[in-house]
C-alpha cells in the first residue's frame, strides 16, 4: 500500500487533472483513498483544483475527523462503497455533465443505465445500476447505495452524478472516466441507429462470476 504521503499527493494531483479537463467544477466531486486505519478524503467546500495535500481530511476507522479540513459532506457515500467493497482502496465521486444528464432521462433501465458501446467501458464499468433520487444530504442515500455496491463497483445518482471505487486510486479514476466518456457518447448517439456490442461479446469481456 502507497505510504501517506503519497496517497495525499496522489489525490491532489487527481483532483487538479479532473477539475481542469471539465470533469467536474466549482467545489462539486470528492476523492477517498483508503489507508490501513482510516481514510483520506477531499474536504467540503473546496475545489478540487485547489486542494492541499497538508489540509485532506484524515478519518479514523470509525469515520472521525483526526485532522484536516472537515470531510466531504458526502464521505458517507464513500463509507458506503468501502463498507461493501473491502478490497477496494479508493472512491471517486463527480457531478460530471454528461453522466449527469443521462442520470435524468427518461427510460433508462434502472440495472444497467448505459449500453455496451465500447469494450473498454464494458471492461472498466460493466454494469451501471441507478439509484434513485435523493436529496442532498440525506444519509439514507448510502443505504441505497450500500444495497447495490456488493455487485457494482460504479453506480449512478439520479438527478446527481456517478460513484466509482478501485482497487487503486488511478482504477476508480480510468472507469469513471471511461463512465463519462460512455455517458457522452450514448447522448451524441441517440436517435442514431448503433451497432453496440452483442451478448456473446460483453459476455467474453467481462471476468467469470464468484
Amino acid at each position: 500500500m502507497r505510504t501517506e504521503h503519497a496517497a495525499r499527493e496522489a489525490i491532489c494531483r487527481l483532483g487538479q487533472s479532473l477539475f481542469r479537463r471539465g470533469l467536474t467544477y466549482g467545489s462539486s466531486g470528492n476523492i477517498s483513498v483508503r489507508l490501513d486505519d482510516g481514510w483520506l478524503m477531499t474536504p467540503t467546500n473546496v475545489s478540487l483544483d485547489e486542494l492541499d495535500p497538508a489540509r485532506l481530511s484524515r478519518l479514523d476507522a470509525d469515520g472521525q475527523l483526526v485532522s484536516g479540513d472537515p470531510p466531504t459532506k458526502e464521505s458517507f457515500l464513500h463509507r458506503a462503497m468501502y463498507g461493501e467493497r473491502p478490497g477496494d482502496g479508493a472512491v471517486v465521486h463527480l457531478h460530471s455533465t454528461h453522466a449527469v444528464a443521462v442520470s435524468v432521462l427518461e427510460g433508462v433501465d434502472p440495472a444497467d443505465v448505459l449500453p455496451p458501446i465500447t469494450a473498454y467501458y464494458v471492461m472498466r464499468v460493466g454494469r451501471l445500476p441507478l439509484v434513485p433520487y435523493y436529496p442532498p444530504g440525506d444519509r439514507t442515500l448510502a443505504d441505497a447505495v450500500a444495497a447495490l455496491a456488493g455487485r457494482h463497483h460504479a453506480v449512478l445518482l439520479a438527478n446527481h452524478g456517478p460513484v466509482v471505487s478501485g482497487t487503486s486510486l488511478s482504477a476508480a479514476a480510468a472507469a469513471i472516466e471511461e463512465l463519462e466518456e460512455t455517458a457522452r457518447l450514448h447522448l451524441l448517439l441517440r436517435g442514431e441507429r448503433v451497432r453496440l456490442l452483442t451478448g456473446a461479446q460483453v459476455a467474453a469481456l467481462r471476468p467469470p462470476a464468484g
